[in-house]
């Protein structure tokens, strides 16, 4: 199944909103073993939030080589595809690490508190 990305986002792949919506159309297929195909075309603007929603919380419950033979990525450019290798880079250590996932939600939780001071 290819999903063309720029259907849901436009030309600015930013959004957390954005990157959720593309989880949720491609999460089942995953788990259920079937291909999926994000076509970037026509995308141009990148963020890390978009891509920690769509791709990154997929290492939950998908292992990286499931991933890696199930998902397909096409037409992403130079600046998108760094971001994208950092968030998987990432959620490789925050789903694999206990210590280390521990330690991230404890920074963000103190994060977030500061803003109802």
């Amino acid at each position: 199944m290819i999903f063309k990305i720029h259907d849901i986002t436009g030309q600015y792949a930013i959004s957390a909103d954005h990157g959720q919506q593309v989880y949720d159309h491609i999460h089942g297929d995953l788990l259920d073993g079937r291909s999926v195909e994000l076509d970037f075309a026509e995308v141009n603007v990148f963020a890390s939030a978009f891509f920690n929603f769509a791709i990154g919380q997929l290492l939950k419950d998908i292992s990286t080589d499931d991933l890696n033979q199930l998902l397909t990525i096409s037409n992403l450019n130079p600046s998108g595809d760094s971001i994208l290798r950092h968030i998987i880079t990432s959620a490789q250590r925050y789903y694999s690490d206990r210590q280390y996932q521990a330690a991230a939600d404890a920074v963000m939780e103190e994060y977030a508190d500061s803003f109802e001071a």
